[in-house]
């Protein structure tokens, strides 16, 4: 137990006080102090008065008061509240009988108190001679000395003169630390390690103090570096007697302001404690204190000295926790002893001091709108949505926290203080961080996440914490990036709806989209074994040999994830679509082969137009479906990418596809060059348990003797060939739908016969005759076939898998899939392809024309959609002729991405130029897209690879004719496999590299994406940060918006989520912003969202550009408080320019560069965001 300090009663030689009844109090304050006060003052049976500046006229302490007054305008948001007269005369006028001043603005201004007694009012605090004696640092310094109490060394006095300041600093010596002379609360405060130093913080701690305090005294003592900041709380009535509450550990600070509050301290020694609350309770008694009053220590950690601070004759914003551990309520107590009232009779009736409570713990925490990512800057603006904690052992004092609170840039940025209260340290910890955790606070920042860490940093958690713990703890400033799911949705879809989706080509919905019918399965049976166990159990070998090629069944691939819709729709299908009909495709259909749902052009077209990461689409997907293999396309050394990529990145790619759920690898080279796949498969043999399906892609016409390079002996060349480099599978990829029936029985006959792998065949249904090909392929003895989905089945998509189906049952191939569930989930696609009406532009039929073009249907309906971006759309039939007449001015390559792609670019290159493709002999000089130039450098490869030497002898003239006019003759060329010429890729820079654009450590999948597209990549990071995972929105709500009162559900995760509806959105302002609003769980949320059409002509501040040393930006949004420089001053690097003012905390704005001044943007008293220009120079 700590040692007892007896209450002692002065004797006074007047006679006590009599009692002087309060019946109206007005507060000379603010917010949540203000909201303190009033409720005890309530509870008194006491009227209360508010006073409110103009610019606060909308503080909720202004509507809890009985009366509220607005002050002088005049004054200023912070000087109305300083106007010593003016709230007086106010006062006085009114009726009130008392003030109390909360804490910080007038609460320790002699001048204040005297002004009140000299009008009749009872100040609630010391009288003037003490709040002059004690308030003064210097005289309360004077004090201890008198009765022995240690104190550090410093001035004696206040000092106002710059000059005097260094002088004095120079004795007392370095570190030394700047107090503000008439006033606390860290304002006016520096601390000074090197004497190179003062002169600058000198000037900021003197600004700070003169327009917080009225004054621009400070004196400077002796930093102690390693110390504990113990405070004692201390009460005093009219009659002599003095109790202390205990102390408060207030250790924890930044710049100077506490943070985070205890009572009683933790990991202090007893006896240091009870020395503290007997040299408060001495100090008290000296000076014949009355009131509320808080004296402060430092505690060296190390020795255990401990030291006299200073004395706050005012109530703390921390003294909540005191509260707690003693049951007192300390205002309630200062205004009963500003009566009269005796400190152990009633109604105050406080117990003697060996019997105050010292009852388990309490922690409180400042809840603050500033930014700790960004050097907390302090941030205001509309609070969008505020949710509180609550329950047991929780206590709120606030008063901004409230949905559509505005935080304005004048005042103090606290918003709300949490204190908690438990029987154990570690139990009040606990209590704290679910408090913590449960704040919902959005529209502004706060310093939650810094506050979670401080709790549970071990130093904080064994009472280890000095004053210097934030400086020594940079880990404190590392945060885990907050969701914000809901806030960052609803600013997508306000966009979306005044904006558009940029990617919709501004389609908009006649009416409302009738909801796709979800195909039926029990969630509660799980889905039964299918290939996925089987290469589980068997491994790849055995699964292919023994398995595949055994079966007698027709095995079917489903392409409806990833090739149907590329196909017809342009890779536009989102992940959302997809998962809804999963769960139904693992227990209805087991028994398909595979599902082809990755890789290809789908990889950076869901990062590009969906905004998806591709890698959750595939972990996602997996999950839903455990038992199905899952495929994907992948482009030899071209990965998923269109260029080329040293061996490490092509295996690693591999390997982390492998690792996050993909099961067929099938492995292809757009010409046909197979040296380009080693990397790649060997990969997949060496470093999976996956399967490796080689792949040969298939153009011209075996069954035509005038196109004979590319004839049956050229592919079992290619095939034989795979089968040497380790594939588990032989793959027919047929990517255009060339593959003509009896040509499809021809072709894996004779692959049946020279292979010994099992075939998987890929084709595309342009013709409207390829079903034909695969039952002609299947009497031939394939294995696996891809079909699509009926209704996403057909034209440029591959042949319908549910005809296919039905074709083969009663027959020896009969597949075994269910008709009923296919066609389910038939009617279920056929109601999503309604969602993506913009992107559906291939034909509804099938056309011949396939035989002439030979563009792979993938690309079809992408290279539509690039012409019809660049204005050519009335043109196809001209690039149609045109691809065609560029692959034969190539010799008639192999057509697959990105080999076709470059043949795309040419042809409507060409159009778009209003030249002819054999025109481009001519054009020599000409810049041609980078795609293209490569190809004909050789990084795709060598085209005609493994053709008989005097059939390719014609189509490398051709190509080799080309690629002069395209790279010229001189140009740079490559020989070989490109892999071995691409420029080293060490993946430890890369990952360093993506950390500094990210500005956190990236995730493996951030990794692998960036190296393949790094572009596409960094702009999907930018928008996920700013709109969060739009994956999880409905369809229609992604592309289109919401319509008028249309309501949405979002599953955020598991048993997360969230009711939308659009309320309604008002007409643009005259800056052309709009407001949406939204009911979001039942509750109204505002988003504000500018009209793009409509902004063009609003005038904006010019912003700086952070490259560019002579634009200096704002750090921070504030207000301009002075400005140091003029236009032609020329100016050192690090000189200070000017001061922004921010929430009473003020920031020197410095020089980067050496220069001269040439423009001052900005004039003193106005506000500017963070960014805005504020000075340009010259060097």
């Amino acid at each position: 137990m700590p040692k007892k300090s007896a209450a002692k009663s002065a004797v006074s030689a007047s006679a006590p006080p009599a009692i002087r009844p309060i019946k109206k109090l007005m507060v000379a304050n603010r917010s949540e102090i203000a909201i303190r006060v009033m409720r005890a003052a309530t509870e008194l049976g006491i009227r209360t008065v508010g006073i409110y500046a103009q610019e606060d006229r909308f503080c909720p302490h202004r509507f809890k008061a009985d009366e509220a007054y607005e002050l002088n305008k005049d004054k200023g948001p912070l000087g109305a509240y300083l106007d010593v007269e003016g709230i007086v005369t106010l006062a006085k006028e009114k009726g009130v009988d008392a003030i109390h001043p909360g804490y910080g603005f007038l609460s320790e201004n002699p001048d204040f108190s005297k002004a009140c007694e000299k009008a009749g009012i009872i100040f609630i605090g010391p009288d003037p001679k003490i709040l002059t004696m004690m308030g003064d640092k210097t005289a309360a310094r004077n004090v201890a000395r008198k009765l022995n109490v240690p104190i550090l060394e410093g001035t004696d006095e206040p000092v106002s003169d710059r000059k005097e300041a260094i002088a004095v600093a120079k004795k007392i010596g370095f570190p030394l630390i700047i107090k503000a002379a008439f006033g606390g609360g860290g304002r006016g405060m520096r601390i000074v390690r090197e004497a190179k130093d003062l002169e600058k913080l000198l000037d900021e701690a003197q600004t700070e103090a003169e327009r917080a305090f009225g004054n621009g005294a400070v004196f400077l003592e002796k930093f102690v570096g390693k110390a504990k900041h113990i405070e004692v709380q201390i009460l005093a009535d009219k009659h002599g007697t003095v109790l202390h509450l205990h102390e408060r550990d207030c250790s924890v600070q930044r710049r100077h302001q506490k943070v985070i509050e205890q009572a009683p301290s933790y990991g202090v020694k007893q006896e240091i404690i009870d020395g503290l609350c007997d040299a408060a309770v001495k100090l008290a008694e000296e000076v014949k204190y009355t009131h509320a009053g808080t004296v402060e220590f430092l505690v060296d950690h190390e020795t255990g000295e401990w030291y006299f601070i200073e004395m706050n004759p005012r109530i703390q914003v921390e003294h909540t926790v005191t509260e707690e551990i003693t049951s007192i309520d300390i205002v309630r107590s200062q205004i009963l002893i500003a009566q009269g009232y005796q400190m152990h009779q009633e109604p105050l009736g406080l117990p003697p001091q060996e019997k105050i409570e010292k009852s388990g713990f309490a922690i409180q925490c400042r809840i603050t709108t500033e930014d700790p990512e960004n050097a907390f800057t302090p941030d205001f603006g509309r609070i969008l949505n505020y949710r509180s904690p609550g329950g047991f052992g929780v206590r709120l004092d606030g008063a901004l926290g409230a949905t559509n609170a505005v935080v304005t840039p004048y005042y103090d940025s606290m918003l709300v203080k949490m204190t908690v209260f438990a029987r154990t340290y570690q139990q009040a910890l606990d209590r704290m961080d679910r408090g913590l955790r449960e704040f919902r606070i959005r529209g502004v920042k706060t310093n939650i996440p810094f506050l979670m860490n401080v709790v549970h940093h071990p130093d904080f958690k064994t009472g280890q914490a000095t004053t210097r713990f934030i400086d020594n703890n940079p880990d404190l400033l590392k945060f885990t990036a907050r969701k914000d799911r809901a806030t960052k949705l609803l600013n997508y879809l306000a966009d979306t709806i005044v904006n558009g989706n940029p990617f919709a080509k501004g389609h908009k919905p006649e009416k409302p989209f009738t909801a796709p019918p979800i195909p039926k399965y029990d969630h509660r049976i799980a889905p039964v074994k299918g290939t996925k166990d089987l290469l589980t159990e068997m491994g790849p070998e055995k699964f292919c040999k023994d398995w595949v090629a055994r079966q007698k069944r027709l095995l079917l691939t489903d392409t409806t994830m990833r090739d149907a819709h590329q196909s017809l729709l342009a890779t536009r299908m989102r992940t959302f679509d997809m998962l809804a009909v999963a769960d139904a495709v693992a227990r209805r259909t087991p028994n398909l082969f595979s599902l082809e749902m990755w890789g290809g052009a789908t990889f950076d077209v869901s990062m590009r137009f969906l905004r998806e990461d591709p890698w959750e689409r595939l972990r996602q997907i997996r999950a839903k479906v455990p038992n199905i293999l899952l495929q994907m396309l992948f482009r030899g050394s071209n990965a998923v990418g269109y260029t080329n990529y040293p061996d490490n990145v092509v295996k690693g790619f591999i390997k982390h596809a492998a690792q996050n759920g993909m099961d067929i690898f099938r492995i292809f080279d757009s010409l046909n060059y197979l040296p380009n796949l080693k990397a790649a498969m060997e990969a997949v043999r060496e470093d999976t348990t996956s399967i490796c399906e080689g792949t040969l892609c298939y153009t011209g016409d075996i069954l035509d003797p005038k196109r004979d390079k590319y004839d049956l002996q050229y592919y079992v060349r290619l095939a034989k060939e795979l089968e040497k480099m380790g594939a588990h599978m032989l793959c027919i990829k047929d990517m255009a739908g060339l593959v003509r029936p009896f040509a499809a029985k021809k072709l894996v006959k004779a692959l049946k016969d020279e292979v010994g792998l099992p075939i998987h065949f890929h084709t595309h249904d342009t013709s409207g005759l390829n079903a034909s090909s695969y039952l002609e392929a299947s009497l031939a003895g394939v294995d696996v076939v891809d079909a699509a989905i009926s209704s996403l089945s057909g034209g440029t998509s591959q042949p319908n898998l549910n005809s296919l189906v039905a074709a083969m049952q009663h027959t020896p191939r009969d597949t075994g899939l269910d008709p009923e569930a296919l066609q389910e989930f038939s009617d279920y696609w056929a109601a999503v392809r309604a969602f993506y009406k913009p992107f559906d532009t291939a034909e509804p039929y099938g056309t011949a024309e396939v035989y002439l073009h030979e563009m792979p249907g993938g690309q079809y309906t992408n290279l539509k959609e690039q012409a019809i971006g660049m204005g050519l759309g009335p043109r196809w039939p001209e690039i149609a002729h045109a691809y065609a007449e560029v692959n034969q001015l190539c010799g008639d390559i192999v057509k697959v991405t990105p080999s076709s792609k470059v043949v795309g670019d040419l042809a409507i290159e060409c159009v778009a130029r209003g030249v002819k493709p054999a025109d481009i002999f001519n054009l020599t000089g000409t810049k041609w897209s980078k795609d293209v130039t490569s190809m004909f450098e050789g990084w795709l490869g060598e085209p005609f690879y493994g053709m008989e030497a005097n059939k390719a002898a014609d189509s490398r003239k051709k190509w080799n004719k080309l690629a002069d006019a395209i790279v010229g003759k001189d140009g740079k060329r490559i020989k070989g496999r490109p892999g071995t010429h691409a420029a080293k890729i060490n993946l430890a820079d890369v990952r360093a590299e993506l950390k500094g654009k990210l500005k956190k450590d990236p995730t493996e999948d951030d990794v692998w994406s960036y190296l393949m597209y790094p572009d596409v990549f960094l702009k999907f990071a930018d928008f996920r940060k700013a709109h969060g995972d739009v994956s999880v929105l409905p369809t229609p709500a992604y592309y289109y918006g919401l319509r008028d009162k249309e309501e949405i559900h979002i599953s955020l995760e598991e048993g997360k989520t969230l009711f939308v509806r659009l309320l309604n959105m008002t007409e643009p302002d005259q800056n052309g912003q709009q407001t949406a609003i939204f009911e979001l769980n039942g509750y109204p949320r505002h988003t504000t969202v500018t009209n793009k059409a409509l902004a063009k002509n609003a005038v904006t501040k010019a912003k700086a550009d952070p490259a560019d040393s002579t634009q200096v930006g704002a750090p921070m949004p504030g207000m301009v408080a002075s400005i140091a420089v003029s236009v032609g001053q020329k100016v050192k690097e690090g000189e200070t320019l000017l001061t922004l003012e921010a929430m009473k905390m003020f920031a020197a704005v410095a020089s980067p560069t050496a220069g001269t001044v040439i423009e001052i943007c900005v004039k003193i008293g106005e506000s500017v965001e963070s960014k805005d220009l504020l000075v340009r120079l010259v060097k």
